[in-house]
């Protein structure tokens, strides 16, 4: 999934959960579970094949992607119901955690992030390959954003 996705759930984990240390563990752990369902995500080849001269379209869309969903959780979230503002958005971070792991894997191969990175693209994203067309991968990513949206205004 796209950033803003993981990173509006996450907020709504961190919303809705009032035990912080729980928010924040089933905020990282959404990631996996929201990667379970099938979904569109922007290709990070150039940074897989250390293109550094064709990077800056993939880093431009991650940032642009990024912002957006700051700016969303800003608008949707009422910091007054529940911990604040801060879990809301320490939530998010952690949600988008694993692709962040994912990245540096790539920049700084080590054993542990290649272990992640194996259960995280050939467990996880086990739908990845099928043939799901690209109108469900983005209904499912819709629906995710709404339901996000929804738990936020709550």
């Amino acid at each position: 999934m796209i950033l803003l996705v993981h990173l509006l759930f996450g907020a709504a984990v961190g919303s809705a959960v009032n035990n912080i240390p729980l928010a924040i563990i089933l905020a990282f752990l959404s990631h996996y579970f929201l990667d379970l369902f099938p979904h569109i995500e922007y290709g990070i080849e150039n940074i897989e094949k250390k293109q550094w001269h064709k990077i800056l379209p993939d880093v431009l869309k991650i940032f642009l992607d990024f912002c957006l969903g700051i700016l969303l959780i800003w608008i949707f979230s009422d910091p007054s119901t529940c911990s604040g503002w801060g879990i809301i958005y320490i939530c998010a971070f952690m949600a988008i955690l694993p692709d962040g792991f994912t990245v540096l894997n790539h920049l700084v191969p080590n054993k542990i992030l290649e272990i992640h990175n194996k259960i995280h693209h050939q467990i996880i994203h086990f739908l990845k390959g099928k043939k799901i067309s690209k109108f469900w991968r983005i209904v499912n990513q819709v629906i995710v954003v709404a339901i996000s949206i929804i738990i936020l205004r709550i």
